[in-house]
Formats: C-alpha cells, structure tokens, sequence
C-alpha cells in the first residue's frame, strides 16, 4: 500500500520543514514471494524518488547504500538519496528500504507458495516527507525569496500591468491571462492597486517562474516583456507568440534551474586519495567527498569518532570564537556608550562656555560703555578748565590795561598766542 499520512516523533531539536515533531509524509509498504523481487522493488522506488527530484523538483542528487550500522534496525538494507544545499550540507531526500523477511518471522506474515506451501514474505518500505519543501528553499532560493521550478510552482506566471489605470491595459492584461489559462499553464494577473516596483519584488519572493510586463507602449508596438526569476532577464515577445513562448521558457527555466544546481553539486564534490586528504576536506570544504573505504566496521567507527573529535574542537574554537568577538562588541558598546556620554557632557560645557562667555561680553561691553562717558565727562571738564584759564587770561590783561577796543584785539591775539593754536581748537 502507498500512503500520506501525518507522523509524530519526540525531536529534541526542531528545525523548519526539516525536522519537526509533527509532519506529513508519504511511506509505501510491499509484500514479495522472493528476495530479489524485494531488492528489485526497494530500488525501483529509490530511482523514483531520485527521478521525482532531477525531473520535478530541479535538485540533483547522489544515490547510495547506507552501511549496515546507518541502515533501517532490521533491515537488510537501507538505501538513500541524498541532496546538497546551498551552506554545503547534505539533506537526507528519501530512503527505500529491503526489510527481507526478517519481520514477516517476527510476526508471522507468510503466504501460500504455488508448491502449497507456507513461506514467509519479503518487505519493502519506502518514504519521502515534507522535507523537501526545505529542499527546495535551500537548493533554489536565494535573498529576494524563493525560486519554485515551473512544475511545482502554484503560479507559474503572472501577468503585470505597467500604468493600469490607462484605457485598455487592464482589458489586455486580462486578455494575456484568459488565453495562457487556456493553454493549461497556472497562472494570474495582479490587478492591485501597488506599484510596479511592488509588485516585481512580491513576484521574486514568491518565486514565479516569470513574469509578464504589459502597458501602453507595449500594447502599441503589440508586444510584452517576459522576466525570468531565476536569472532576471528581460526577453520581449510578441503579443502573437505568447503561449507558444511562455510554454518554452517554461521548459527552460526548469532545464536551468537542475543545470544549476547540478554545477554547484559537482563544484562541491571532492576526491581524497588518503587519511589527511580526508580530514583536511571533512573541516575545510562544504559538501561531498568522494574515499575509499575498506567496508568494516571498526574503520567506520575510528573515522565518526576522529570527525566527531574534529567537530567538538571545531565547535569549542568557534565558541572561544564567538565569545571573543561578544566581548568585542561588549568592549565597543562600553566604548561607544562613554564617548557619548563625554560627547554629551562637552556639549552641555560647551553650552555653560558660550553663556559665560556672552556675560563676560556683555560685562566688558557696559564697562567699556561707562569708561567711554567717563571720558566724554573728563574731557568736558578739561575744556572748561581751559575755558576757565582762557578767560582769567583775558580778564587779568584786561584789568591791567586801557579798555579801548584796539588795545582789546591786541589783548585777544596775545592772548591766543600765549595759549598756543593746538589748546584753543581742542
């Protein structure tokens, strides 16, 4: 029997699409008379999965025997499809698995042979889960968001109008729609009222395959412009020609997106020819690496035991790490927390300086004020006092001589003689 159905499992640790306490997943069972019937079944499925995810997903993978310690508990052996992500880790994708008839023993399942005989059955069991929405994310995706493969995507086009709310681009658009829908391809138009720009990125983040760019000088020259996310660019296709070209950049975004995550599969597959080869691979370079292995037991424990050992220092240089560079921030907040602290107290003494200052001013400007009238007084006062002197002058020559008016200009030039130009004038 071949079944969906929701499994729950004790995860100490969960992660997102990838290891949940609670999925759904599809699991088949078989029955078989023979042995090789089994193992034929058990790696019949695991091609199809391995198919399922080259032809449908666009994720290449690399197909293998789990060692008797990593298989299925009773089983006579576990197979496996296994997938790389974009950080250079390997995601389990689907397992296949040839129980042999070692439960049918434990539990009684046997059959009646065509001799009319009693014989236990050989089983199979194979599974898939919705990990592999994670698969997709991580193989595929990238900042803007998600890159769905057209086979899978829920929307595989969407139809932009450019100036929506001019006459006709909205009935064209919808045109575009209605026709590519008819052809059978999964596909909308947003008629919202955002922007363009908006829109384009909510298309990349959804990860539609493409999307199509109509307005008026488009329908005017009876073209539109198809935008692949995947690479972004921009082709302009007639408005003639639209399905029979959507249907093939379709095909093409699908060939280029495995094509794609083939080339970063095989740049990050490496060979180690020897034990330092290995281990320099295993803590250096992300990804797959291709050893020999003699098969035993014994060797495959020393060598999880010697990464595992690897892996702990690793991590425990990485937290040393981490808590240096914690304590770097922490120094730099401190740092950053007193220099504003002096920044701010040099603003508030900046601002006492320039009050002080200004009362200072103001202080010497009225000081100066009063000395300037001061002296305006002094040399007042100085000028009368010399009014004064001029005049006791005058009188005492006046006194001791005629006062005829002759004798008085003569007196006055004396006078103005005695006393000297400069001191009459000031």
């Amino acid at each position: 029997y071949n079944q969906w159905c929701s499994v729950v499992r004790w995860e100490k640790t969960t992660r997102p699409f990838l290891r949940s306490r609670e999925f759904l997943w599809q699991e088949g069972h078989t029955a078989h008379a023979t042995a090789e019937e089994a193992e034929a079944r058990t790696i019949q499925m695991l091609n199809v999965y391995a198919d399922f995810l080259k032809n449908v997903l666009a994720i290449p993978v690399v197909k293998g025997q789990k060692t008797d310690k990593e298989k299925f508990a009773g089983a006579e052996a576990t197979y496996t499809i296994e997938a790389l992500m974009h950080d250079g880790k390997a995601l389990q994708s689907g397992t296949s698995h040839n129980f042999g008839d070692g439960f049918a023993k434990a539990f009684g399942i046997q059959y009646t042979d065509k001799d009319n005989t009693l014989k236990y059955v050989h089983q199979t069991s194979w599974g898939m889960t919705t990990r592999l929405i994670g698969a997709v994310i991580m193989v595929h995706g990238d900042d803007s968001g998600l890159k769905l493969p057209p086979k899978v995507a829920p929307v595989q086009i969407m139809v932009v109008p450019i100036q929506q709310k001019k006459e006709g681009v909205l009935d064209k658009a919808y045109e575009l729609r209605d026709r590519l829908l008819n052809k059978g391809f999964r596909v909308k138009a947003d008629d919202t009222d955002k922007s363009p720009g908006w829109k384009f990125s909510e298309c990349e983040m959804r990860g539609i395959p493409f999307r199509i760019e109509i307005g008026p000088k488009d329908i005017e020259n009876n073209k539109c412009v198809f935008v692949r996310r995947d690479t972004r660019e921009k082709i302009e296709v007639s408005l003639d020609e639209v399905e029979t070209k959507a249907e093939e950049l379709l095909e093409t975004i699908q060939k280029d997106m495995y094509e794609s995550a083939k080339a970063h599969l095989e740049a990050h597959t490496y060979s180690a020819t020897n034990w330092e080869q290995f281990c320099d691979i295993m803590n250096n370079k992300p990804g797959f690496v291709k050893a020999m292995w003699c098969g035993e037991q014994a060797c495959e424990d020393k060598i999880k035991e010697e990464l595992d050992n690897a892996k702990e220092s690793m991590d425990s240089a990485n937290a040393l790490k981490e808590e240096y560079e914690q304590k770097l921030r922490d120094i730099n907040k401190e740092a950053e927390t007193i220099l504003s602290e002096a920044r701010k107290k040099a603003l508030d003494n900046e601002a006492s300086i320039v009050a002080k200052a200004k009362e200072d001013a103001r202080g010497i400007i009225e000081r100066a004020n009063t000395e300037a009238e001061l002296e305006k007084q002094r040399v007042a006062d100085d000028v009368k006092k010399e009014m004064i002197n001029v005049a006791s002058a005058m009188a005492k020559k006046v006194i001791g001589d005629n006062m005829d008016v002759n004798v008085q200009d003569r007196l006055v030039e004396d006078t103005l003689k005695e006393i000297g130009d400069g001191t009459w004038q000031s």
